[in-house]
């Protein structure tokens, strides 16, 4: 179950979140929630002691609150917020310094690109793409899930609770 959870859950709601993101500027509450409650049931099957999973409650609680207040100075968004706390309930300290480094780059890459996208014009065909119009207009944030997202796929590997569930 242990191995299912790392493999198959955690990257497809990975890619889910940043899909999402992509298509709508929004993550669904529902994808923090199932990588919340996923997280639980891996720390079951993979056989967490208390003080490892109160680690990985503290790296959570550390990125909720610093997302919030980015999110209160209007910086981020809600579910960019959410998810990082997710995502860093998953990591847990250890790796928790790469994942920022991480978003940051590929955040900032994504920034470069979509502002030469909007630099740009629309080809035709891409006009009846409700979500191309609104990555393409210059008064719209942009999809930091896409960063988050890959951070956490790049990222995770290197965590212990990888290591730690895949060799059991």
């Amino acid at each position: 179950m242990a191995s299912l959870c790392l493999l198959v859950v955690f990257p497809f709601l990975m890619a889910y979140a940043a899909m999402s993101d992509v298509l709508t500027m929004t993550i669904p509450n529902r994808v923090s929630l199932i990588l919340v409650a996923a997280f639980a049931v891996l720390a079951a099957t993979a056989g967490l002691g208390w003080s490892e999973i109160a680690w990985h409650a503290g790296a959570f609680g550390l990125v909720l609150t610093v997302g919030f207040a980015l999110f209160a100075f209007g910086v981020i968004g809600g579910g960019d917020a959410k998810l990082a706390a997710a995502t860093a309930l998953w990591l847990g300290f250890e790796p928790l310094l790469d994942y920022v480094v991480n978003f940051s780059l590929l955040g900032g890459l994504l920034a470069l690109a979509i502002l030469y996208v909007r630099g740009q014009p629309l080809p035709g065909f891409v006009i009846a793409w409700p979500f191309a119009l609104r990555l393409h207009d210059r008064c719209v944030g942009m999809p930091y899930g896409v960063a988050l997202s890959a951070s956490a796929l790049i990222t995770c590997p290197s965590a212990p609770l990888w290591r730690i569930a895949l060799a059991g």
